[in-house]
């Protein structure tokens, strides 16, 4: 039988990813203070069984031990964020030196085992500190965000070459400020001061960019993961294909067209309305600061086709298709990521035709679900495997098809506090055990490290 191989191109970057909040644990130690997650996870009824952040997967005191496993998998790129009230206790003030010395600490073994490090500055954990003085609707919290963009790549510009602005910044704003319930501070605010949110992270990932621009050291190269809205057409014809184009377009320019344009586009603010942002002068250039790279977070998407009359003015130039009952999706508990690989083909085609030909890499893409080990101590989870290889598929195709697609994070590395789920929902290659912390790579995990070693689809 003859078998035919998938390859990726040569010097592809295969990674894992991870975040601080959700691994280290050790919330309190060492002169850390408070996260807006820390405070959130303590109200009743935020999180899932009552979990907090407390312990998580105690990467704090494992992580010489967590890369050995990865180095034995064949990892050579990991994505971790750093905890900024880690590093800056109340987020604007003195710097906390035992923070910097743990993560130098963990460089330190990441060297050791061959690992290169992608550091996101920020995953959510924002300092409570600022969130009890406005959080992200305050403009002094991105200026603060600036200010610790600065520390960090200060001390560590020499081991890390690859930096990652901001996290799904749609998630700490638009979600965090729009929806009442399940991430802090969880308020329903007016839509002008949401739209206030999404500037004012834009305006930070711009401080970031600059921290790295003035601080790092040569070769240096910094970028955004962004979560945008994805869309895939229903048919690959002209028409769905433009309606799919439209909807991308649409519900993401505000954020990736003012990047791309340096300017709020036309379209953006007959949107908003009067309930635009207030900016101030500068501020489009420097959301506009040159990248190396777009991070994309890729899971689930809509299918969306033209409509069958020419739309009238105000109307969407697409249609929506409604999932059915019984479409292929994660356990119900965590049924948002529904099966649409396709999605991750046209989110590269439109990011690099619509955005700029800039370097695109997927920086998260996984499958939820509950998982545990069968009775010889396996966890076969064909589930998520079979997730996993069908986005492959569309990222291989994507760059046969010309997207600058240069590599492939997996979320995640291991089982970990999946934020209002707390630890019930698991996307980890590895299993964690949280009353032992044992790690245990699951399937998933080997025909990943196969994948990686052998630079190719399997």
């Amino acid at each position: 039988m003859k078998i035919h191989p998938l390859p990726f191109p040569k010097n592809f970057v295969w990674g894992v990813a991870t975040a601080a909040p959700q691994i280290e644990g050790a919330a309190f130690a060492d002169g850390k203070g408070r996260s807006s997650w820390d405070e959130f996870a303590r109200q009743p009824g935020r999180v899932h069984g009552g979990d907090n952040l407390d312990v998580a997967c105690d990467h704090y005191h494992r992580f010489a031990d967590d890369f050995r496993l990865m180095r034995e998998l064949g990892v050579k790129n990991y994505r971790l964020s750093l905890a900024w009230p880690r590093i800056h206790p109340d987020g604007t003030g003195p710097v906390n030196q035992r923070g910097l010395d743990f993560y130098h600490r963990l460089f330190d073994s990441m060297e050791e085992n061959g690992i290169t490090p992608w550091v996101t500055m920020f995953h959510w954990d924002t300092p409570y500190a600022l969130e009890q003085q406005g959080g992200w609707r305050a403009r002094a919290t991105a200026e603060a965000f600036g200010r610790y963009a600065e520390t960090i790549v200060r001390a560590f510009g020499r081991r890390v070459k690859n930096w990652i602005t901001l996290n799904e910044l749609r998630c700490f704003t638009t979600y965090a400020y729009s929806h009442p319930f399940d991430r802090p501070p969880a308020l329903a605010v007016s839509q002008q001061v949401v739209n206030q949110t999404v500037h004012h992270a834009l305006v930070a990932h711009g401080l970031g960019v600059r921290a790295v621009r003035e601080h790092g050291a040569r070769g240096s190269r910094v970028g955004l993961s962004d979560n945008p809205e994805l869309f895939a057409p229903l048919t690959e014809t002209p028409a769905d294909i433009a309606a799919a184009r439209a909807a991308f377009t649409e519900r993401n320019d505000h954020i990736l067209g003012a990047m791309a344009h340096g300017r709020y586009l036309p379209s953006v603010l007959r949107a908003w309305g009067k309930d635009r942002p207030v900016t101030a002068r500068g501020d489009l250039a420097l959301i506009a600061e040159p990248t190396d790279f777009l991070g994309l977070n890729i899971y689930t998407g809509t299918i969306v086709r033209a409509p069958a009359a020419a739309p009238r003015r105000g109307q969407p130039a697409y249609e929506r298709l409604p999932f059915p009952d019984g479409y292929p999706q994660t356990p119900p508990h965590n049924g948002w990521i529904k099966s649409t690989s396709p999605v991750l083909y046209w989110t590269l085609r439109f990011c690099s035709e619509v955005y700029g030909n800039r370097a695109l890499y997927v920086t998260e893409n996984g499958y939820g679900a509950s998982e545990e080990p069968d009775a010889n101590g396996e966890v076969l989870d064909l589930h998520r495997r079979e997730y996993l290889r069908c986005y492959l598929h569309e990222a291989r195709r994507a760059i046969t098809d010309g997207a600058p697609l240069k590599g492939y994070f997996c979320w995640s590395f291991m089982d970990n506090f999946e934020w209002a789920d707390g630890y019930r929902v698991r996307f980890g290659l590895v299993h964690t055990d949280y009353a032992t912390q044992k790690r245990t790579p699951k399937l998933s995990a080997r025909w990943y490290s196969q994948v990686m070693r052998e630079n190719r689809l399997l």
